[in-house]
């Protein structure tokens, strides 16, 4: 067992996270396509304010086609999923920069890590996605808009857990109490993170 800095905290979160070799693995696992990320940035700001709220995100990267975002939020506050959706539309709404050109010049993907589960049982989920597709009137969906919202909440990690994804819950799961067992994780890039942690 190791003494590690637990993942439930921005600061720390962010700092391991914010590597791109990090940031592109996650992002790629979570998501389930491949990304390649050069530079993420730490609380960004878009440089022209955008709606009446400025946001800013907890990290912030983009490749050629893609824009990404991770939030990471300990406590779940009572407008969490609007507060997300709202991020997670600025993003798109930055990108239209004329009246007539209503194109979105990448796909946007908002994943929010919730490191604590609510009293309430408001979330009772690991992994859960908002995407943008219309549902037509035969439930078919229409691939129209790739854009994703998804949420991921650690300590709920369970068989039903997509195994790309919860190989990292299990991981921030493990950190939380700031101890981990290094030989649970013999991938090189788990190896990277506790490194990082320590």
């Amino acid at each position: 067992m190791i003494d590690v800095i637990p993942l439930k905290y921005g600061p720390s979160f962010k700092k391991v996270f914010s590597k791109p070799e990090i940031f592109s693995r996650f992002a790629s696992d979570v998501l389930g396509m491949p990304i390649k990320i050069d530079h993420v940035l730490t609380e960004y700001e878009y440089p022209e304010p955008v709606g009446f709220v400025r946001s800013q995100y907890d990290l912030f990267a983009e490749d050629i086609d893609k824009r990404i975002i991770v939030e990471i939020q300990q406590v779940k506050e009572g407008d969490f999923f609007d507060h997300f959706l709202y991020y997670h539309l600025i993003s798109l709404v930055e990108q239209v920069k004329g009246y007539k050109e209503y194109c979105f010049d990448r796909e946007i993907y908002t994943i929010v890590v919730l490191t604590s589960v609510p009293k309430d049982k408001s979330v009772n989920f690991s992994y859960a996605v908002s995407d943008f597709s219309p549902v037509d009137e035969q439930s078919r969906r229409i691939a129209v808009y790739p854009h994703r919202l998804v949420f991921l909440v650690p300590r709920l990690e369970n068989e039903h857990t997509p195994p790309g994804i919860g190989k990292w819950l299990k991981f921030l799961k493990d950190s939380l109490d700031g101890k981990m067992d290094e030989s649970s994780y013999p991938d090189e890039m788990f190896q990277t993170l506790l490194k990082e942690m320590k």
